[in-house]
């Protein structure tokens, strides 16, 4: 079970440093548990890291980087089962890997191809949301229409710190509280909302904070501890699924890379506290606490990162070998009725793509 930190305003942590914070556990997770955990976020950190090469090479345009935040995701998916919906931000753009997305799908998804589009139905994975906190009344909407259809479905949503600034996620959380939506609200609290710090989001002393506002429960846990999000988020579907209503995570942790591949953080960004991050980031965190417990070694550890990368290196070759999308489709389902120069500006888009 999660200790709870008083000093650090109530964040709850599982795995410690092996020194002077004690390790503690999970009721109801096993080794297998264990290494399938460590095989999602060495999958999802994988993706990440050569993402940024993809970029850097230009093969894929701007991308948003999650780099440490592996934890929140693969924590609170593994919480889930799969009937349960997720509703991603820019952050979780590869959550659909833990759910058996091909990595292709994702990569087309930022290359701006077709093929990069799934439908939702098949992994109950909405699509990326790039506006922020947009998609918390859509997930809101969804969670209540499983809760009048008397399902025991549940529903999570991710976004930032600084979603919590927009209407949207008051409108979102608001019905959710009133009418005791089915819901999960993970948010990311990595300080930052691009170059505005947490300081400037809001007076509240915590995130979590905001939850009694809405009627539902906020905790605060490690952001960078994949068991505390696993517990937290776990806890709060059992809420859900007893009619409960919803509940809000508030994960904390520290943005250690740019806001994406955009950005440079160096204006702003606490460089000492980011090096610090670094040391202690949540892959390899997990990583030393299974080795703590003897549940992996360095053979087990290298043929997981083996598989990770062979499985994305096949990812970019099937989406670089994808046919150029018609540009029609550009056009094709702007208007009903097309305005008579819309066929001239198709004209000339194929004539300058040759």
């Amino acid at each position: 079970m999660a200790q709870v930190l008083p000093a650090e305003r109530g964040l709850r942590r599982v795995i410690g440093d092996g020194e002077s914070v004690p390790d503690g556990g999970v009721e109801g997770l096993d080794e297998s548990d264990f290494l399938e955990l460590y095989r999602q976020l060495v999958l999802l950190r994988t993706y990440d890291e050569r993402s940024v090469v993809y970029h850097s090479q230009g093969r894929v345009g701007t991308y948003a980087i999650f780099w440490n935040h592996e934890a929140m995701q693969v924590g609170a998916a593994y919480a889930l089962e799969r009937d349960d919906w997720i509703f991603p931000s820019y952050r979780e753009s590869a959550i659909g890997l833990l759910r058996g997305m091909p990595p292709a799908t994702i990569l087309s998804w930022w290359r701006g191809h077709p093929s990069g589009w799934w439908n939702p139905l098949e992994y109950n994975l909405a699509s990326i949301c790039i506006p922020i906190a947009t998609h918390v009344p859509h997930a809101a909407g969804l969670a209540w229409g499983k809760k009048l259809r008397g399902e025991r479905t549940a529903a999570i949503v991710f976004f930032g710190d600084g979603a919590t600034s927009e209407g949207a996620f008051h409108e979102g959380a608001n019905f959710a509280g009133v009418m005791r939506a089915p819901l999960i609200l993970l948010c990311n609290n990595n300080q930052w909302a691009i170059s505005t710090p947490l300081s400037a989001q809001t007076a509240a002393p915590t995130l979590a904070d905001k939850a009694i506002g809405y009627g539902m429960p906020g905790v605060r846990v490690d952001g960078a501890d994949v068991l505390a999000v696993y517990e937290a988020t776990r806890d709060a579907v059992a809420r859900a699924r007893a009619g409960e209503g919803p509940s809000f995570i508030e994960a904390v942790t520290y943005r250690s890379a740019p806001h994406a591949t955009a950005d440079d953080p160096s204006p702003y960004i606490d460089q000492e506290r980011v090096e610090e991050e670094k040391r202690n980031e949540c892959v390899g965190r997990f990583e030393r606490y299974l080795r703590r417990l003897g549940v992996l070694d360095d053979a087990v550890a290298d043929q997981v990162k083996a598989d990770a990368t062979e499985l994305m290196r096949a990812g970019i070759a099937a989406a670089e070998a994808e046919p150029p999308a018609d540009p029609a489709l550009v056009f094709e389902y702007a208007y009903a009725d097309p305005p008579a120069g819309l066929a001239d500006d198709l004209a000339e888009l194929r004539r300058i793509l040759g």
